[in-house]
């Protein structure tokens, strides 16, 4: 009985993680190169967000911006205007003005996936704005 108490108790605290799902972002072009495709995300989480259609949320978790010919300022840049469109586990960002052929832009990925907890915000183990991020790089 206790042992089977035990076995219960490891598969529900299985679920209580703080720790999300690693998630692996891959981005390609779609639509003739007018559109990026953001694919690697769960599919509940999308939709969950997708009913948002507000620019800015979608802007603030995945933003695009074009590359700067000097990489060294690439942290200053504007954002690049555009809509966010749900598809299923994907999603779609058309730009205000089309991609230019040649120019490189890139997709900063915010690393919200990496066990960070509010509260390692709280106990100051980490600082609101070292969140890590992943740069997917991309040209047309």
């Amino acid at each position: 009985m206790k042992i089977a108490f035990l076995f219960l108790a490891v598969i529900i605290c299985t679920g209580c993680s703080n720790h999300p799902k690693p998630v692996d972002v891959k981005i390609s072009l779609t639509d003739n190169n007018r559109s990026l495709k953001i694919a690697g995300f769960d599919k509940a989480i999308i939709a969950d967000i997708g009913r948002d259609t507000a620019s800015e949320a979608w802007k603030s978790l995945l933003p695009v911006y074009k590359m700067p010919a000097d990489t060294d300022m690439k942290d200053y840049q504007n954002v690049q205007p555009g809509k966010y469109a749900v598809q299923d586990s994907l999603v779609i960002f058309t730009p205000d003005t089309t991609f230019k052929k040649g120019q490189v832009y890139f997709l900063r990925y915010l690393r919200h996936d990496e066990g960070t907890s509010a509260w390692q915000y709280i106990r100051g183990k980490k600082k609101l704005r070292s969140l890590s991020y992943k740069d997917l790089v991309f040209s047309y």
